[in-house]
């Protein structure tokens, strides 16, 4: 019998949003023989005070499984991917030293890329360059990447204003493009430490999951948590881009109705489910990993079949 290693393997599920990611987690962690915490990778969730509407555990749930990297700083302060890596790093060693698994808990594409393969050997952020780039208009932003990075535009959404100035700064800091970049990072092979677990649902049973999440943030006080936060002026450049914060500030200042503000959260929300089921689904081909399909399966399958594939391998500290 094969003796499993000191060192557990650290487990990382990725899926869209309103996948369940949380609540298969926590069933991921109760199942798991050495025990295990998590570990928030998303960009959002990362924000005192944005709560609701990034799906943030609850009280309840942090209490069940020991959470981390969640209510790291104000939604006005800076944070980037390289802070939450080192702060990833740092966690997954403490849980470790206590012989747990670490699960991450995926939502943020450049935070799961990051830890599985490293950071970009690109230039640091230039603040200068960046507060010049932000009083560019949308159109403008567009039309200068799609001069200067056509590979990078047809991946980025046109709304997308955070990743668009990121790709036009790095052009303009290197004379290369972050597309050219990025291929020499893809090319890296992922740490042998960590097993992903993909969960795969299909538009027509995501889309739904979407739109009834959104309504329940609704009913939650999500437009009382934008409020509360818009009216001290909490909402930094980065945190006030996210998904239903952009569109009730919006509202708060007249530019949408509610109702109005609310399909564009549900039709915004879908649009970028999307984009991760596509990106997800190259990244695992590329890097492999346990692709579940979820499509017909409840929490229990699902986690049942997540336990078996860290079982089969012993070198991964099952």
């Amino acid at each position: 019998m094969t003796q499993a290693p000191s060192t557990p393997a650290a487990i990382l599920v990725v899926g869209p949003t309103a996948g369940g990611k949380t609540e298969i987690s926590l069933a991921l962690a109760a199942a798991l023989p050495r025990g295990a915490e998590c570990i928030c990778a998303d960009s959002m969730q990362v924000y005192r005070g944005m709560d609701i509407g990034t799906a943030k555990p609850t009280a309840e749930e942090q209490a069940t499984v020991p959470h981390h990297l969640l209510d790291v700083v104000d939604p006005d302060e800076p944070f980037t991917v390289d802070h939450w890596l080192d702060l990833a790093e740092q966690a997954v060693a403490d849980i470790r030293s206590r012989g747990h698994h670490p699960i991450l808990v995926g939502g943020t594409n450049l935070y799961v890329q990051s830890f599985l393969c490293g950071l970009m050997d690109g230039p640091g952020p230039d603040d200068t360059l960046r507060e010049e780039l932000h009083a560019f208009s949308s159109s403008q932003l567009r039309e200068e990447l799609e001069r200067v990075d056509p590979e990078a535009a047809s991946r980025i959404h046109l709304n997308d204003r955070r990743r668009t100035i990121r790709a036009i700064e790095v052009y303009r800091l290197t004379g290369t493009p972050i597309s050219d970049w990025q291929v020499q990072w893809e090319n890296r092979g992922p740490r042998a430490d960590t097993l992903l677990l993909g969960l795969d649902y299909p538009a027509e049973v995501i889309n739904p999951r979407i739109n009834a999440r959104v309504r329940a943030m609704m009913d939650e006080g999500l437009l009382e948590e934008v409020r509360t936060l818009h009216r001290e002026r909490k909402l930094g450049p980065q945190a006030v881009e996210a998904l239903g914060y952009r569109q009730l500030v919006d509202h708060l200042e007249d530019r949408l109705s509610l109702e109005e503000a609310v399909e564009q959260i549900k039709i915004r929300t879908r649009r970028f489910a999307k984009q991760q089921r596509t990106w997800l689904k190259r990244f695992l081909a590329e890097v492999g990993g346990t692709w579940i399909d979820c499509s017909k399966k409840g929490t229990q399958d699902i986690v049942d079949q997540a336990v078996t594939s860290i079982l089969k391998k012993p070198e991964l500290g099952g």
